[in-house]
């Protein structure tokens, strides 16, 4: 008994074993094999789902086709030249600055207000206009309001071609915006050798010229009480000159010249402010009646912390009165 037993276990083993390895031998079918996805898309709802699908996407470009462009209806555009400026362009912006921008960009003579685009593009062409600095915003209400700042010319650059306009970061102006009494009531800037790297709207592209431009705009207010007549620009000797580097004179109308310094947008620790030299000016204006009084011209030095150095430009002596403020 013991004997068959035995015999018979083994066997019972085996038989196990293979069971399990014939389990172990069957795959579930996979989610995304083809056989899977057929009868999921063949199922009713999804097919209804895609049936309405196609169905409402044929019909939209039907309907789309019969809907008429609104753009191109009369209440919906505008004269581009009626664009609204905000603020009024100042009294020496050009008056037909809108037409410059339209000619320059090349914008149709009408647009529409429900052009999706039409923000963009006339952004876009105020920007390149040389005038402009910067474009604010701009905004489509009943028409298209612009609300930009606008470019203000500083002072001329006095060449052997002529006078030429910069605002107060040396930017040109063009020209032609300019007639000869006009650019004789702006500072004038002498002493420049070179010519501007660009055309209108572009940098002149030499420091002296943007350090002379600053202190034009500076000095605005003060020019014409105070009888100067120009501001000399020191020449640029090397390609890496700064600001802080080149010393300005103002010239009077009697021919004196008063060493200013540096720009005023100088860095240079020491160098007095814009408006302690102004101070200096006027006190001595008031004090003497004039920069050229009573034997100039002269040459007058305000660098000084507290005094006022004065010489006689047509005396070649290095001998300097000093005049407490």
């Amino acid at each position: 008994m013991s004997r068959k037993t035995r015999k018979k276990r083994p066997a019972k083993k085996k038989v196990e074993v293979v069971e399990e390895e014939e389990e172990t031998g069957e795959e579930s079918p996979s989610l995304f094999s083809p056989s899977t996805l057929i009868r999921l898309l063949f199922r009713p709802k999804v097919l209804l789902v895609l049936a309405v699908a196609v169905t409402g996407l044929f019909f939209f470009q039907k309907v789309k086709q019969q809907i008429p462009d609104l753009s191109q209806r009369e209440e919906y555009q505008i004269e581009t030249k009626e664009l609204s400026l905000q603020p009024a362009p100042p009294h020496y912006v050009p008056i037909d600055i809108v037409d410059q921008v339209i000619k320059r960009s090349e914008l149709p003579a009408r647009v529409s207000l429900l052009d999706q685009g039409l923000v963009l593009k006339i952004a876009d062409a105020f920007q390149k206009h040389p005038w402009v600095e910067k474009v604010i915003s701009v905004r489509k209400t009943n028409t298209v309001e612009v609300e930009i700042l606008f470019r203000k010319p500083a002072a001329m650059v006095e060449l052997k071609q002529g006078l030429f306009p910069v605002d107060n970061a040396g930017v040109l102006l063009p020209p032609e915006d300019f007639s000869v009494s006009d650019a004789r009531r702006f500072p004038i800037i002498t002493g420049v050798s070179s010519i501007p790297d660009g055309p209108a709207g572009t940098s002149w592209g030499d420091l002296s010229v943007t350090g002379a431009a600053q202190l034009a705009e500076a000095l605005g207010p003060h020019w014409k009480e105070l009888d100067i007549v120009s501001i000399e620009a020191p020449p640029r000797v090397t390609a890496d000159v700064t600001l802080d580097d080149l010393i300005y004179r103002l010239i009077t109308a009697g021919g004196s010249e008063i060493v200013w310094g540096r720009s005023p947008k100088s860095q240079r620790r020491g160098e007095l402010r814009v408006d302690q030299k102004i101070g200096k000016l006027e006190k001595y204006y008031r004090d003497y009646g004039g920069f050229d009084r009573p034997h100039g011209p002269y040459e007058i030095d305000i660098r000084h912390w507290q005094e006022i150095s004065r010489r006689p430009l047509k005396q070649q002596s290095s001998q300097r009165t000093l005049m407490r403020r």
